[in-house]
């Protein structure tokens, strides 16, 4: 993870922008045809120049470029509407039903980057940039398992994981300055979406006591401790205690503990006569179905017959990337019957 070093608020760039969004920008995209469909006045979609509905209307997120003019105190929001901005994308965006969830993920995305950008340029620190980073980050981490079946020209979880990563450190550092609610939340969050990250760990031990001696802590520097050891079957069945938030922060690490399992058991019980019961071996590497680890190993180009696998050295192969699947049992029935918006408020 990065590291940020924490500065004070310059009260000097603080911004006037009462809406969600700019009067000069509005006029601008209005003017450029550039409105989101999320934004455009109800009536005017037909119409030769669509209006903006300005009660709906977001600041997009503006790429920094050499010459570029800085940003205007007009076109900054304060503290207070950002936080209000990032209400309305996760109470009135996130929820939507009509459009495939990719696309609000895209928008929402998007908006919440531009409500970043304004924080860094005005320094925002204290409560209200921990709350929005708070939920950017439950944001983020929900939509990698979300959205974890599209190809990567719907979404690309690289760049997801970039922008997690940024929150990360941004928040840790607010954090090093008080006392927040949801810090240990957090903390083990970070633990558990860089399993097995030295540096990450390091950071963790350093924290205080009380901090550390959490349940939370302890369940995520169990993880990295059965990681370390190389018990591929504890760091799955240790994803069964976690919440769905944290399995969805632990879910890109899934796959590679059972590529993992699998070549520790090939090497053990390898033999042309030992078969091993396909159910538990589904149910040691957490799978749905028994199909599913028969699929598995058949990548690994191992022998499954009679609802038993054959596990031989000489037969054993790395897969290639396979498509990605949503985890019913260690991650998706955790949610529940939670709404998107509530996870992302952290209810």
């Amino acid at each position: 993870m990065m590291s940020v070093k924490f500065v004070e608020p310059d009260v000097a760039h603080t911004g006037t922008c009462p809406g969600m969004c700019p009067d000069k920008e509005r006029d601008e995209r209005q003017r450029q045809k550039r409105l989101h469909k999320f934004e455009i006045l109800e009536g005017t979609v037909r119409d030769r120049l669509p209006r903006a509905n300005p009660h709906r209307i977001v600041k997009e997120y503006a790429r920094p470029a050499a010459g570029k003019e800085a940003a205007q105190l007009c076109e900054l929001r304060p503290a207070h509407v950002l936080l209000k901005t990032v209400h309305y994308l996760v109470n009135e965006i996130v929820p939507r039903h009509v459009e495939p969830w990719a696309e609000v993920y895209d928008y929402v995305f998007d908006r919440l980057r531009s409500v970043r950008q304004d924080m860094t340029i005005q320094k925002v620190s204290g409560p209200i940039a921990v709350t929005i980073l708070e939920k950017t980050l439950r944001f983020l981490l929900c939509a990698s398992y979300w959205l974890c079946e599209e190809p990567i020209q719907v979404f690309d979880p690289k760049m997801n994981d970039v922008h997690a990563q940024e929150c990360f450190s941004l928040l840790l550092a607010n954090y090093s300055d008080g006392n927040y609610k949801n810090e240990v939340e957090f903390q083990a969050l970070a633990i558990l979406y860089n399993l097995g990250s030295v540096k990450a760990l390091q950071y963790a031990l350093l924290l205080p006591h009380h901090t550390r001696d959490s349940p939370d802590m302890k369940l995520a520097f169990a993880m990295n401790q059965a990681l370390a050891e190389g018990n591929y079957v504890r760091c799955l069945r240790l994803i069964r205690r976690l919440s769905f938030l944290q399995s969805c922060a632990i879910y890109r690490h899934i796959e590679q503990f059972r590529h993992d399992l699998l070549r520790v058991f090939n090497y053990g019980y390898s033999s042309r006569n030992c078969r091993y019961p396909l159910q538990r071996l589904a149910n040691l590497l957490g799978m749905d179905s028994v199909s599913s680890a028969a699929e598995l190993c058949q990548r690994h180009n191992l022998e499954v017959t009679d609802n038993a696998v054959c596990f031989q050295k000489s037969c054993y192969r790395e897969p290639s990337p396979g498509p990605k699947q949503q985890e019913l049992g260690l991650v998706s029935r955790k949610q529940g019957n939670r709404t998107k918006s509530s996870i992302i408020h952290g209810h």
